[in-house]
């Protein structure tokens, strides 16, 4: 079945939701519809990059991007006055953990440290000296890693003290944008619980590992105002976006939850699968609390939902790394190879941990291994193993997942890396076990923001009401299954030698 896009011009007068969307490499705008079907003919999608460091810093610089977003929301302005629309809502979701300080008067003093910074690592060490990783990550539902939060301000405080004596708050991106456009810094509970510093199941910050830390709760967005909109834009943007003033635009949401959302895997019996450059899992939960078992993170969609999952930095990235290195056919004839390719008839062990490790182990240090090549090796085969590999720690995931809160129904697929490989799809199914429905969402994480737009505006009654179109369902083939049993038990031992015997 073909994505379900539209043109605006096909549709009546109705409810439009603007999307904002600040991923990894670009920002965007677009624009939903009241039935949260994209209208492809506005918005505006501008590429960055991001800095990197000898050290393993990645940084972004703040002002820029906000710069770039300001173009995009100027360019969707232009284009739907001209076809006489008007927006309802503005919806928005960003990158889940990267953070950067500013001060009273909202100016940068650091960069936006990225999630993949990893010049932290040797503080993660530290912040263990001072919490219990088992209570901490019960609380906060995030483990001690240079992903998050503490174990980087701890870096801040000791390598920049300067950074952090000029700081007056810590904010994530859309805190800081929309603190440009209102006068104030609207947050979310969705982007405050994927800070390391922040516990879901009491929807507040956790006292605990702020103790710790070089940083001040006065410092943090209020609890008590996180998740309302913010309607008056200030005099500069209120004649730059007349249309765009006076209607809530609620704070950013993380991707991954938004993804969730967009993809239709709004219950538990409907697991979402995303595999871009990076790679998660990831249930909603509409419900209090949860219990969270080791290995996985919890975070919050919003007040009324959790998000239970595992993230991967190391999903599409994998095979783009495998293309670039390796001699190998053109895609049609890899993706025909692979196809015909029997699950573990290479007899490889490979470990896909490129840019380290984040669940279930968490080993920032790790790399990636591959074990048993012979001078009768295919580069064909050492790919196989690469995207089976993969598989296999989504299958660690799932199986976390699934001990929590029972076998889902389906799995449903969104992300580019997989869903042009049919051939890697089905390896998703076998490994897992599960089938694995392909989601036909162009955008699935900038819909989840729309949709939970909707909803707030009483738009619809629950984001539910708008299933995603999903197309080709890969059914598990349960004689491999046992193989892949295997090979996920060969792949722990690889594991286990490199990164946890003396």
């Amino acid at each position: 079945m073909a994505a379900r896009t539209a043109d605006a011009k096909s549709l009546p007068d109705t409810t439009y939701i603007v999307s904002l969307d600040v991923g990894t490499s670009s920002v965007r705008t677009l624009l939903f519809d009241h039935r949260a079907v994209q209208q492809t003919a506005f918005g505006k999608q501008l590429s960055y990059r991001v800095s990197t460091t000898p050290d393993g810093g990645v940084e972004i610089d703040a002002e820029e991007l906000a710069r770039l977003l300001g173009e995009c929301l100027t360019a969707l302005h232009t284009q739907m006055r001209s076809a006489g629309l008007r927006a309802s809502a503005v919806a928005f979701c960003t990158f889940w953990h990267s953070f950067l300080g500013v001060d009273e008067q909202g100016q940068p003093t650091t960069p936006i440290l990225h999630l993949l910074d990893t010049r932290s690592t040797s503080y993660v060490d530290k912040l263990a000296e001072r919490l219990d990783r088992a209570e901490s990550h019960a609380r906060t539902g995030t483990v001690f890693h240079t992903s998050y939060w503490p174990a980087r301000l701890l870096w801040l405080a000791d390598q920049h003290p300067e950074a952090i004596a000029r700081t007056r708050h810590w904010w994530s991106f859309g805190e800081f944008f929309y603190h440009r456009l209102f006068g104030r810094a609207a947050a979310s509970t969705s982007m405050q619980s994927g800070t390391g510093i922040w516990n879901p199941n009491r929807n507040d910050y956790d006292e605990a590992m702020l103790e710790v830390l070089p940083i001040r709760r006065e410092q943090l967005p209020d609890p008590a105002t996180m998740d309302e909109p913010s309607t008056g834009l200030r005099e500069e943007w209120r004649q730059q976006w007349p249309d765009f003033d006076g209607i809530p635009w609620f704070p950013a949401l993380g991707d991954g939850a938004c993804n969730n959302i967009g993809s239709g895997c709004v219950t538990p019996d409907r697991v979402s699968l995303m595999v871009g450059t990076t790679g998660a899992m990831r249930a909603v939960l509409e419900q209090p609390t949860v219990e969270i078992p080791p290995g996985l993170w919890c975070y919050r969609v919003d007040r009324r939902r959790l998000v239970l999952g595992g993230a991967l930095s190391n999903g599409g990235e994998v095979f783009a790394w495998m293309r670039r290195t390796l001699q190998l056919p053109d895609d049609a004839a890899l993706e025909a190879e692979l196809s015909e390719m029997t699950p573990g008839a290479h007899q490889l062990t490979l470990l896909p941990l490129f840019a380290g490790e984040r669940s279930t182990g968490w080993r920032a240090d790790a790399r990636a291994a591959i074990a048993g090549m012979s001078l009768h090796t295919r580069p064909v085969e050492i790919v196989r193993a690469a995207l089976e590999s993969v598989s296999l720690r989504f299958r660690q995931i799932y199986e976390l997942i699934s001990d929590r809160i029972g076998e889902p129904r389906e799995v449903i697929a969104s992300g580019a890396a997989l869903l042009k490989s049919p051939a890697w799809a089905q390896m998703m199914a076998d490994a897992l076990g599960r089938p694995v429905v392909s989601c036909q969402e162009p955008e699935a994480t900038s819909r989840g923001a729309a949709l939970l737009a909707l909803e707030r505006i009483g738009a619809i009654g629950h984001i539910k009401d708008l299933p995603p179109v999903t197309d080709v369902a890969y059914e598990p083939r349960i004689e491999h299954f046992a193989e892949y049993t295997a090979m996920l038990a060969r792949q722990r031992k690889l594991y286990r030698k490199l990164f946890q015997e003396d």
